[in-house]
């Protein structure tokens, strides 16, 4: 290989390197905006959540009415309270938040106080192991029918366990059925950790059928679903930004 030659494949080689490197560089500013920028939407949001705990009567226009449809959405509220996470919310580990929390007036000591209601009419079961969740079979999807969806609600307990769902779905219940706006239980602070309690609130997610009459793993967020057109509120992360997650319909 003549000097010429050799100079021209090294300058190609360093301006390849450069070219990677530039492509490393903008993808990790842009992940690092992306990042910045979920952190500041959380920072916001908690903000506002401990706004309205410190005086939920003023700011009853900042929250979701457990029973109550807004406009011509399909379900009703699942519950009282303020929406703090949302679908698709980034935790520190990458995992993408499947549901929407929603944090009851009666703030973080209100364990057992705010109702959770079925949104919709389906078929309830509870897990023999479950101290703070049920399902709800939904057979027909309103949205697009013909496809079955399950309706995921948890934290239904304290810190120890004790559970706030209702003595007439005890442990181990399968396909009763249950009529919309029937309660279920109430909001709790269980994590399956005592030393740990997730702060209390209601998480609810829609779950995928299996295809086997099941439904999927709720903790994979590709297994669910955006609430939002459910709702008729808007709970997706990428589109809610610094607003506040309540019902702008409307209500019959």
């Amino acid at each position: 290989m003549n000097a010429s030659l050799y100079n021209r494949s090294r300058i190609q080689h360093r301006r390849t390197i450069g070219l990677v490197l530039a492509g490393f560089l903008t993808i990790a500013l842009i992940a690092g905006y992306f990042i910045y920028r979920q952190y500041q939407l959380s920072a916001w949001h908690f903000a506002r959540l401990r706004e309205y705990w410190e005086d939920p009567e003023h700011h009853q226009d900042w929250a979701l009415q457990s029973g109550e449809r807004c406009g011509d959405a399909p379900f009703l509220s699942p519950t009282d309270g303020f929406v703090a996470f949302f679908y698709g919310d980034r935790y520190r580990n990458g995992r993408l938040h499947q549901g929407v929390d929603i944090f009851g007036p009666t703030g973080p000591n209100g364990l057992g106080q705010t109702p959770v209601v079925a949104a919709y009419d389906g078929y309830l079961t509870r897990m023999p192991d479950w101290h703070a969740s049920v399902i709800l079979r939904i057979p027909d999807d309103p949205l697009h029918p013909g496809r079955q969806i399950w309706l995921y609600y948890t934290h239904m307990a304290d810190s120890e366990g004790h559970s706030f769902i209702l003595s007439e779905f005890p442990a181990g219940t399968f396909e009763k059925f249950i009529p919309a706006g029937t309660l279920l239980g109430h909001q709790g602070n269980y994590s399956a950790d005592p030393l740990n309690p997730t702060g209390m609130h209601l998480h609810f997610s829609i779950v995928l059928d299996d295809g086997n009459g099941s439904f999927r793993n709720e903790l994979e967020f590709i297994n669910t679903v955006d609430p939002s057109p459910y709702l008729g509120i808007e709970l997706n992360a990428a589109h809610i930004g610094k607003q506040i997650a309540h019902c702008t319909k409307t209500l019959d």
